[in-house]
């Protein structure tokens, strides 16, 4: 199964990040390959922020839609996403964010698995490159919004 982790200190506020994060249905607009996004059910729970959402990713004739739960965790201040739907046969994706003087550390951790054995071969051997545009997509969409 293809994983990957990401680590990048950003210089923004922790709040403004996992806003950043939980923002799904801006995705198309900044992270690479997404191409629409659709928030289903978003419920505050105290503790908890749980979003029910859709992500269709891909590129020219190559596209797909996955359905995701996306769990918040206030108290710790990490999100969680497993999947519900779609071409994917398992996805753990954790965020977690932590507090600096020079702003704010994300940690990113991606293990996920396609249905198709034939993509999940060709995802495992790109997917830290992948990944890496995708955290660099968030951090210059913080740096655009909240640097001052």
């Amino acid at each position: 199964m293809p994983r990957a982790s990401v680590k990048r200190l950003i210089e923004c506020e922790k709040n403004q990040l996992i806003d950043l994060v939980l923002d799904i249905e801006k995705y198309p607009t900044f992270v690479p390959y997404c191409i629409d996004a659709k928030v289903y059910e978003k419920n505050d729970t105290g503790d908890f922020i749980n979003i029910i959402a859709d992500l269709t990713i891909g590129k020219g004739l190559f596209k797909d839609t996955f359905k995701s739960n996306v769990k918040f965790n206030k108290k710790n201040n990490s999100i969680y996403v497993t999947n519900i739907d779609g071409p994917l046969k398992h996805l753990d994706n954790k965020w977690t964010f932590e507090d600096y003087k020079e702003g704010t550390e994300i940690y990113f951790d991606v293990d996920f698995e396609i249905k198709n054995k034939f993509l999940n071969i060709l995802m495992t051997t790109s997917f830290q490159y992948g990944l890496d545009k995708i955290a660099d997509a968030f951090q210059d969409r913080a740096n655009k919004l909240f640097k001052n």
